[in-house]
């Protein structure tokens, strides 16, 4: 692929024993950055901008009457603050996206930029525009959040094998319903929503090990792969082809609206390469370990398990940093 990988900027003390459902939220550090600009060499911005292209309408979609725009100026303020070089903001509510050289200026687009993008960004409806572009420059999905837990809007472009048109004008609870185990989710959805869309800012990261190296997980689009597909491998052979999907996890505040703005940063990385480190291995060891068969079903992890826990106590029991891909 001409498009680099992802740096993970994913946290290893996420990775918890015994492992539990649950919602692992956390204060954000002072400063936290909450977006990751994108560049025209990242293979992330090549997979928003193919979904934004052919299938738009699966990415971008809100309920009936909803108004986003103080969504869109938070997120947009959120972005002047931390890339103040990349994102500008112009007259007639225009915004210019530096790195990909695109603007939206009252739902038109002007610009210079790869034309790709610029076609795209033309062939959205005019009213999510403005949402395209801001897709396209970083590496986050977006949703908005409600105060009840209602999901009235989203712009996702990434998802972890769920479509975002199933949850649109739905509730926490009822998004979360068929996760496996849920318990903790649904007893503290309530809770959750009100203090995720108060003034403080949070974060969570959510991991999980898979045959799938897409970034672009929709169910309808993902590629027919699983883990029978290496039903004779051993367990290094299965680890050779398993990637570390993580999920970084913010919140925005939406000033004066009950609202949040939902930040969702996928990374794909082979996991020979995602396990850096003796405890890396032994953090993923013990939580895969100790997963329910209803956690492990849910994660399309049955197969697979007792393999990658093998791969992964041999990982664990050396006494050097493991950062190659080469198995041996």
């Amino acid at each position: 692929s001409p498009f680099r990988t992802l740096s993970m900027p994913f946290d290893f003390s996420a990775v918890s024993a015994p492992f539990r459902m649950q919602p692992g939220l956390r204060r954000l550090a002072a400063g936290a950055r909450q977006l990751t600009a994108l560049t025209g060499a990242d293979r992330c911005l090549a997979a928003k901008l193919q979904v934004l292209s052919r299938d738009p309408g699966s990415a971008l979609i809100q309920t009936s009457g909803f108004d986003a725009r103080p969504a869109l100026q938070a997120l947009v303020a959120q972005a002047r603050q931390e890339y103040p070089d990349a994102i500008r903001c112009l007259p007639g509510d225009g915004v210019r996206a530096d790195l990909l050289g695109w603007a939206v200026i009252s739902d038109t687009v002007v610009g210079d930029g790869p034309p790709e993008i610029g076609a795209c960004l033309r062939a959205l409806p005019p009213a999510w525009r403005l949402a395209g572009l801001l897709s396209l420059a970083f590496t986050e999905d977006f949703a908005v959040i409600e105060s009840d837990g209602r999901i009235p809007w989203v712009a996702v472009c990434l998802p972890s094998h769920w479509a975002p048109e199933d949850k649109v004008g739905r509730s926490f609870a009822e998004v979360h319903a068929p996760v496996a185990d849920n318990q903790l989710l649904l007893t503290a959805a309530s809770h959750l929503s009100r203090l995720v869309t108060g003034q403080e800012r949070w974060e969570r990261f959510v991991w999980n090990i898979t045959p799938h190296s897409t970034l672009d997980q929709h169910p309808r689009r993902l590629p027919p792969r699983s883990w029978t597909d290496a039903s004779v491998a051993d367990a290094e052979q299965l680890a050779s082809q398993a990637w570390l999907r993580t999920e970084r996890q913010t919140f925005i505040p939406v000033a004066q609206s009950n609202q949040a703005v939902f930040t969702i940063r996928v990374d794909v990385e082979p996991l020979f390469d995602a396990v850096r480190t003796t405890d890396d291995a032994r953090r993923l060891q013990a939580a895969l370990a100790s997963m329910s068969a209803a956690v492990l079903s849910y994660r399309g992890l049955a197969p697979a398990r007792d393999r990658l826990v093998s791969w992964l106590q041999a990982r664990s029991d050396r006494q050097d940093p493991v950062s190659s891909l080469d198995p041996a």
